[in-house]
């Protein structure tokens, strides 16, 4: 996937969660920051960033933050690019080369999925997630507790025990990872529940990509430690 008329901008603060203010070419901008996590680690005064030109002239804010460079890593934090560079990918059957049709948003149980792909063999519910947390190399999952993401590793078990195929596939928004595992410093209830779902049939899929400012791509997987 790809972005258009990217701006380089320095990192001021973060009022709240859903806007910025950036300094660019000697101006503080506010921007929309598409990513309503914490991201604390990543957006520190003075850390250089990422913007996209907002299409629609008449919106509040003229910018989205897409991205964020932390040290030698550049990293896309744009919450919304997860399920997008993982239809497209999927649609190439590089996830699935038998896959027919590629569904989203999925009603499935109480929740809805990110994807059912059909394919000869049946349906296969999977649900994206986005991870942007870097610790030493070390990819990890979630940035901050997620009752939600709790309930859709649920759904996925209850699908595979239904006979259905279910993947949690978690798309690691940058590269160069030694290995992803669940934080379960931060969330335990989490990691316990990825640990359960992948003990009883459900795949866990960790993908890193190439990052640059203008464009996110699923390379290669990477190790997962359950």
């Amino acid at each position: 996937m790809r972005y258009q008329n990217i701006t380089k901008g320095t990192f001021l603060a973060r009022p709240n969660r859903f806007i910025a203010h950036v300094l660019v070419d000697g101006e503080t901008v506010v921007c929309h920051v598409k990513n309503t996590g914490r991201c604390a680690e990543l957006l520190r005064p003075g850390v250089p960033v990422y913007l996209e030109k907002a299409q629609n002239p008449a919106r509040k804010t003229a910018f989205d933050l897409i991205a964020v460079e932390k040290g030698d890593l550049l990293i896309n934090m744009d919450a919304q690019a997860p399920n997008r560079v993982f239809a497209e990918w999927a649609a190439e059957g590089k996830f699935l080369p038998e896959v027919q049709v590629i569904q989203p948003e999925y009603r499935y149980g109480d929740s809805r999925l990110d994807f059912v792909l059909t394919t000869p063999r049946g349906l296969h519910l999977v649900e994206v997630k986005g991870v942007t947390l870097e610790e030493g190399g070390h990819a990890r999952f979630p940035d901050a507790p997620t009752e939600r993401g709790v309930r859709h590793l649920g759904e996925l078990e209850r699908a595979a025990a239904a006979g259905l195929a279910a993947t949690a596939f978690f798309v690691i928004q940058m590269e160069g990872m030694k290995d992803f595992a669940p934080n379960d410093a931060t969330h335990p209830a989490f990691g316990e529940a990825l640990r359960h779902a992948a003990a009883n049939g459900v795949r866990v899929e960790a993908w890193e990509c190439a990052v640059t400012p203008e464009s996110l791509r699923i390379v290669r997987p990477v190790k997962t430690l359950l």
